[in-house]
């Protein structure tokens, strides 16, 4: 994998090399086994892959700079919950003495040792582009982060001012000895250990303290304008604490100063099966997440040996768990740099979602959709629609019940008050609240009490199976008789993350598809059999089975002669009988073409095997979020959309739902923005190479004249083509 032909310039080391190398496979494959370990890619090292791919986008000198950082931003949060999750899972599974279930082969070990050599090298590149790219292109902008070195006397004197009065008052050093034992140390918290020298005032010998930062304290300080010498100066709370450190032992001596920052085991176990109550069990376990078993140790790369070891100790770990940091221990930090300064030239420009015409002209969203079904592709079309018809549901007399799935809603969310509005207004509302949503379960424990004060009926889900499907439906009556209309979706009811996010949903009043609808909620909230649905996919019943028939009738159709055509946009592809019905189509000549955003652990162009498998992988302002399916079937074409991703997890360990497109109109244009632009040779793509490794292909623009090639980027080509302000051809 190559960066950014606009990034090469910045000289950064070339740890991709090193990371493919990992990865890469033998030079001969066995293509009649299919279950040959080489012929797949290792999840996490794939999932490190993708992280790797985010910090190229903070390296791509196309893009706006305060995009940048987001970006650089972006892959450290990434990278903390891959060690708080699948770093962990992998100690977890280690020390079982577990031997791998996965398709290529990895023992724990194995896979551990890989993963530390290319996560090593991704936070070497972090900081590179921090250190040596982002900072000083900032600076050049007008906007400082000024580090302890370059303070001014002046600076110095507010900020010492600004310790005492703002930051003094809220720590509390803890110095170490046998009545001060070693303290609990919260999940990714921002720590100084102190060496000390000298004795405190009741004669005791003083040698380490600890200092935690309270998250209540921002982590960037703004320097007032009458103290900067730039428009925008900042500086890190992380190096005002360091500076001023002495001022909280007294009397004592501070001969060093070490940041660090622990990232713990953030996985919840609960034995669904051994509870009565989910809702309390979660509620214990979500107490204790904060202080589990430590599975990283971030460091500053100054700190003496005999205190790494010091720490190393008591949070249990070797070294293989310990990362060496050139800069603040939490990158992540600088993204409050984005919203603090108002820069539109060094933004993307501003974005405003579009309502379709179609259901712009009608008051009353049931009849826009009695009309004809919708399909709405978020965030370029509006989330509005989506809230207007809950709204409306939730006053309209003629409403008599709704029915909603909620996996994340986000803070003060409007779903929620108008589900409780509705309640209140006397609808029968029911609520399927999943209340394992990962690092959501506060929050959605918090929603599941307060709708249920409200009136409205709470269900948890199955037992064993997180509820991952997106669905609402509205029972309303209308001339005497019952009619439903439903809401399927890819993506969450969160309004913010619908700004953010690539989803596709489905508006309709379709007969057998709300009645489809209408049987999961029963399954949902009641015990009965599995249910028989006529057009609607889900797991764990259907959807995989399903899937592999329409791989299979492709084949069929290779086999044939006649045309055979597989495409199909996910977030990851880890299933092992989806990758190997792959494989066997595109040895019988399907061609097939994959847009995976994230972890793919099949391996494409394969000579012989799959070099009928093109995978790309495309990132940049939206999160791409949406699964789409398509199958060519001889000129008979099955679309669908999806709220699971060929994984595991998804189809067989999750309620999930997959929907046709019925209406051709709506088929052609998901098709169309969701399979065949991306594959345009002018969108900016990652092309996927065998041995696991990416090539990053960018549409090389015209020379500019005027400065605005970040503005007339591919990015921005590619939305205006989504919102219809260019063709498609």
């Amino acid at each position: 994998m190559s960066q950014p032909a606009a990034a090469k310039s910045t000289n950064i080391d070339q740890p991709d090399a090193r990371a493919a190398a990992e990865v890469k496979p033998p030079q001969r494959w066995d293509h009649d086994n299919l279950n040959d370990p080489s012929l797949y890619i290792n999840r996490e090292l794939s999932l490190l892959q993708f992280n790797r791919r985010v910090l190229e986008l903070a390296l791509d000198e196309s893009l706006p700079l305060l995009e940048r950082v987001r970006f650089l931003c972006i892959s450290c949060t990434n990278l903390d919950e891959f060690f708080e999750v699948r770093v962990a899972s992998e100690l977890q599974r280690q020390k079982l003495g577990l031997t791998t279930s996965n398709p290529d082969g990895l023992s724990p070990t194995e896979a551990l040792q890989q993963i530390r050599a290319s996560a090593t090298a991704l936070v070497h590149d972090q900081y590179h582009c921090f250190n040596k790219i982002l900072l000083p292109m900032l600076a050049r902008e007008d906007i400082r982060v000024v580090r302890r070195k370059d303070w001014t006397k002046k600076q110095k004197k507010w900020l010492h001012k600004h310790f005492l009065r703002e930051l003094m008052p809220v720590l509390s050093p803890l110095g170490l000895d046998p009545v001060h034992p070693f303290p609990r140390i919260l999940n990714k918290s921002l720590n100084f250990a102190v060496s000390l020298e000298g004795v405190d005032a009741f004669g005791r010998e003083a040698d380490m303290a600890l200092v935690q930062a309270p998250r209540s304290l921002p982590r960037i300080i703004r320097i007032p304008a009458s103290y900067a010498s730039s428009q925008h100066e900042f500086v890190f709370l992380s190096d005002v604490l360091h500076c001023f450190m002495s001022e909280l032992f007294p009397g004592m001596t501070v001969n060093g100063c070490y940041q660090f920052r622990v990232t713990r085991d953030s996985e919840l176990f609960v034995d669904e099966e051994e509870i009565e109550d989910l809702a309390r069990a979660l509620q214990g376990e979500l107490e204790q997440r904060g202080y589990a078993e430590a599975v990283r140790l971030e460091i500053s790369n100054d700190c003496p040996a005999d205190v790494l070891k010091f720490l190393m100790n008591k949070f249990s770990l070797d070294d293989q768990a310990v990362y060496y940091c050139d800069g603040p221990v939490n990158l992540n930090r600088l993204s409050a740099i984005h919203d603090l300064v108002d820069r539109p030239d060094l933004k993307y420009r501003s974005f405003k979602p579009r309502i379709p015409l179609t259901m712009r002209d009608d008051s009353s969203i049931f009849a826009a959709i009695r009309k004809h079904d919708h399909v709405l592709h978020h965030p370029y079309d509006s989330f509005a629609p989506v809230i207007d018809l809950l709204r409306q549901a939730s006053t309209d007399p003629n409403v008599l019940a709704i029915k909603q799935t909620l996996y994340r809603t986000g803070a003060d969310s409007i779903i929620v008050k108008l589900l409780v509005d509705a309640a209140r207004n006397g609808k029968d509302v029911t609520v399927v609240v999943e209340l394992r949503a990962r690092f959501d379960e506060q929050a959605n424990i918090q929603l599941a009490t307060r709708l249920q004060e409200a009136g409205v009926q709470v269900v948890y889900g199955i037992v064993g199976h997180k509820t991952h499907a997106k669905l609402m439906l509205i029972v309303r009556r209308e001339n005497g008789r019952i009619r439903r209309y439903a809401h399927l979706g890819t993506g969450n009811y969160h309004q913010v993350t619908a700004n953010l996010y690539t989803d596709w949903c489905l508006l309709t009043d379709h007969r057998g598809i709300c009645e489809d609808v209408h049987k999961i909620f029963q399954q949902l909230s009641g015990m009965g059999r599995v249910p028989h649905l006529k057009h609607l996919l889900h797991s764990p019943f259907t959807l995989h089975q399903t899937m592999l028939e329409h791989i299979e009738a492709e084949i069929e159709h290779a086999l044939a002669g006649r045309t055979a055509l597989i495409r199909a946009r996910m977030n990851s592809l880890t299933e092992t009988s989806i990758m190997q019905a792959l494989y066997r189509a595109s040895r019988a000549g399907v061609r097939i073409q994959l847009l995976i955003r994230g972890i793919c652990c099949l391996r494409p162009g394969i000579p012989g095997l799959s070099e009928n498998i093109e995978v790309r992988s495309v990132l940049g302002r939206f999160l791409e979020h949406s699964r789409v399916f398509y199958f060519h079937n001889d000129g008979h074409s099955k679309l669908y959309a999806a709220s699971a991703d060929w994984m595991d997890r998804n189809l067989f360990h999750r309620v999930e739902t997959c929907f046709p497109i019925l209406d051709k109109k709506n088929a052609r244009r998901m098709l169309q923005d969701s399979l065949e632009l991306p594959f345009r040779d002018d969108i900016q793509a990652w092309i996927m190479s065998a041995d696991g490794s990416y090539r990053y292909r960018q549409y090389q623009e015209p020379e500019q004249t005027d400065g605005s090639a970040a503005q007339d980027s591919m990015l921005q080509r590619q939305e205006e083509v989504l919102l219809g302000q260019q063709p498609v051809n």
